[in-house]
């Protein structure tokens, strides 16, 4: 079978963020399927971007190719964020010769955060025959709206809500990572058998073969906290402000006198900020360290005796979540402490840990006290749970089969014209 995998930000391990695209498309390779990814050749996610000296570059990455488009680069949500998108749908309705004559898909799949990319999907797909799946990662315009503060009368915003009721309607399978996001869809056009969930996941292989070292300054930093019998609370990823690290740092202020230690290792927009608020503050229970390579976040990981992710409380949250760093904290078989109000609770879930309200900062503080008090075997027997249930829900070569039963499940695409 020949997959088209139209995804915008698309990355590897080569190139970095996002690395959903390329382990599904591994394991599809794996399982004897054929896998083009088309991406823009520049994205904010990633930590490398492929260089091109022409409109379009394709490269073999693991038996996946990569069709790059050339496009211009953006900083933030502005107007050159808009440009970079535009230009990459004029990309890839320049690559119509090979999806329609030279290299006919069998499925085509859009899967970019915004919805415009559904329309030369649909125009691949109806052209040829090909099966037809919109892959949802975020709800757009939704999310701008709720959470950027967009209005829904603007013309862009007008634009991406046409879109997304088409994709619903036209699509012969939609693939959600968000789990309570059905009765939305419906509500915009889409036939309630089309909907599949498909989460994010880690490939536990790769997660068990990291074997990097940490850095000496995190590996002192851990062993002298150690030392001193301190219980270490960690966090691992970006310093942004949906992060709610800010109620990380309250509940160490209350924290203050307990023999516990929080460390975040990470960079971001807001970890200067947040540095500079705990030397304010004298929060000398609150460490920083630079981000590490991905190989050596197991160690860090395995390092603490509880592991911290919190989040804000926005209403778009009630649609469900599906972070990444989780399922690499569940990995590391450790306790979690999850500071929540979503539509699903994948901690819970697991009974890997400990579930308080989002933003607040005495049920956190409350929650590392409760961590604390419990037997080394108890937190053990939570972070076995959390490390069992990944390995049989989010393990991307259980994932990249159920996305494939969906596409082979959905009815035929039909060839009807863009317009249907």
């Amino acid at each position: 079978m020949r997959i088209l995998y139209i995804n915008h930000y698309a990355g590897s391990p080569r190139h970095g963020m996002e690395f959903r695209p390329y382990y599904l498309a591994r394991e599809w390779v794996a399982l004897g399927h054929e896998v083009n990814i088309v991406a823009a050749d520049y994205s904010h996610l990633r930590q490398e971007n492929p260089t091109l000296t022409g409109p379009f570059l394709d490269e073999t990455l693991d038996g996946i190719r990569y069709t790059w488009c050339r496009t211009p680069r953006y900083a933030g949500n502005g107007v050159k964020r808009v440009v970079n998108i535009f230009a990459f749908l004029r990309r890839l309705m320049g690559l119509s010769g090979r999806f329609l004559r030279d290299w006919k898909p069998d499925v085509v799949i859009a899967s970019s955060t915004y919805p415009l990319d559904i329309v030369p999907a649909a125009f691949f797909a109806g052209r040829t025959g090909a099966r037809l799946v919109y892959e949802v990662h975020d709800l757009w315009p939704l999310t701008p709206v709720e959470v950027g503060g967009m209005s829904p009368k603007h013309p862009f915003i007008r634009l991406l809500q046409w879109a997304e009721d088409f994709a619903y309607r036209r699509a012969d399978a939609v693939v959600s990572m968000l789990p309570c996001a059905r009765e939305y869809m419906q509500a915009h056009g889409m036939a309630p058998e089309k909907y599949r969930v498909v989460p994010n996941g880690v490939d536990v292989a790769e997660w068990e073969s990291a074997t990097l070292a940490l850095p000496d300054a995190h590996r002192a930093l851990l062993e002298e906290l150690k030392a001193t019998g301190r219980f270490i609370v960690g966090y691992a990823g970006g310093h942004g402000l949906a992060n709610a690290l800010d109620v990380l740092l309250d509940a160490a202020a209350r924290l203050d006198g307990v023999p516990v230690s929080f460390v975040l290792v990470g960079d971001g927009p807001d970890r200067g900020r947040l540095m500079e608020e705990t030397g304010r503050r004298g929060l000398a229970n609150v460490h920083f360290l630079p981000a590490i390579a991905k190989r050596a976040v197991p160690n860090f990981l395995a390092a603490c005796d509880a592991l911290y992710i919190g989040w804000r409380k926005l209403p778009i949250y009630r649609f469900g979540i599906n972070p990444n760093k989780l399922f690499d904290y569940m990995m590391a078989g450790r306790p979690v402490i999850h500071s929540i109000s979503a539509g699903n609770d994948l901690v819970a879930e697991a009974q890997a840990g400990v579930s308080v309200p989002a933003e607040d900062v005495v049920a956190v503080a409350g929650a590392v006290e409760a961590m604390m008090a419990l037997s080394s075997g108890d937190r053990a027997r939570m972070g076995a749970s959390g490390r069992t249930h990944v390995r049989a829900h989010h393990d991307y070569r259980v994932l990249a089969r159920r996305f494939a039963e969906a596409f082979r499940t959905a009815q035929a695409g039909s060839s009807a014209a863009l317009e249907r």
